[in-house]
């Protein structure tokens, strides 16, 4: 069964949340954020987990039926061991998105150290072995996402910079050097996302532009408030905005949202789109749980097209 909440247009699963500390074989302080993606009917969600010592690590939880997951006991991807990647992810690696991109699946992460965060790229075939890309950002990137193609012949990704709180989008001939940089969004005074915002699932080509779920931060007296809503993008110039939501389609109400780690926080990094045209939206919920909800392609785009043009 599924329930909405307000205005929401995403629909919570009543059997939420999906994955709590409880569901664990093992002890961890955190639990937080899932890229979601589906390999030959197989669901997976690549969790984010800290352990008791403070470092992250991305474990899988594997599902038949998308709702209930099993975590593995051991993660996917760890702190590295070895230089280059050692100083800068001594912290921790993070907030997974995996995107499939010319017959391989490439999973873009954070790399967390003492000198701040940058982003990793790394790919794999199977989702049993990984191998390490590339640090592909300057320091004190975060939330960066691969389009699922090419975009006039060069690869293409959506980024958060630390300074200004926008997206951006980047792109590259070979995924290893970056640049030539664009905004593509800012925060808006006065609306749910005036503070910052930062991408949260990877894109989704539809035939009206590049669909994606961004977050959005809106500071208040009891804190910052995170809640999620969409854009659409420009297929061959994604710095171009086509629209996007004045309103979330996803804000923190429940009480596993409400009160954890983190309070007041809806956060994706990843959707699966079913063939029908679902959208099971997988997000972590107050930094203490992961949780799903559901929704339609089209009316998320709807939201975005209805809303006024203030992009």
């Amino acid at each position: 069964m599924l329930k909405r909440q307000g205005i929401d247009i995403v629909y919570r699963w009543e059997g939420n949340p999906i994955i709590t500390i409880e569901d664990l074989s093992f002890k961890c302080s955190d639990i937080c954020n899932a890229g979601a993606v589906k390999v030959d009917g197989e669901y997976m969600l690549l969790v984010t987990i800290q352990n008791l010592e403070g470092r992250y690590s991305i474990y899988p939880a594997k599902s038949t039926d998308g709702y209930h997951f099993e975590v593995e006991d051991e993660p996917i991807m760890s702190p590295a061991k070895e230089e280059p990647y050692k100083m800068y992810e001594e912290l921790g690696v993070l907030d997974a998105r995996v995107v499939p991109l010319e017959g391989v699946y490439y999973i873009s992460y954070d790399a967390f150290g003492h000198y701040g965060y940058r982003l990793g790229l790394a790919r794999t075939e199977d989702f049993k072995t990984i191998q390490r890309v590339g640090l592909m950002s300057e320091p004190d990137t975060k939330g960066g996402v691969l389009f699922p193609r090419r975009i006039r012949g060069k690869y293409a990704r959506l980024e958060r910079p630390w300074e200004g709180g926008s997206i951006w989008v980047t792109y590259s001939d070979d995924l290893e050097y970056w640049g030539s940089s664009e905004v593509v969004m800012t925060p808006r005074p006065g609306f749910w996302d005036s503070n910052r915002i930062g991408v949260a699932t990877p894109p989704i080509e539809t035939d009206q532009g590049w669909l994606f779920m961004y977050y959005g931060v809106r500071q208040t007296s009891a804190g910052p408030l995170f809640r999620i809503g969409a854009a659409i993008l420009d297929l061959e110039d994604p710095s171009k905005v086509l629209g996007r939501t004045n309103v979330p389609i996803l804000s923190p109400r429940e009480e596993y949202e409400r009160i954890g780690d983190v309070p007041n926080i809806v956060f994706s990094c990843g959707a699966i789109v079913e063939p029908d045209g679902e959208v099971k939206l997988y997000y972590g919920a107050a930094n203490s749980c992961i949780c799903m909800g559901t929704t339609k392609v089209q009316d998320i785009i709807t939201a975005c097209k209805e809303s006024d043009k203030e992009f």
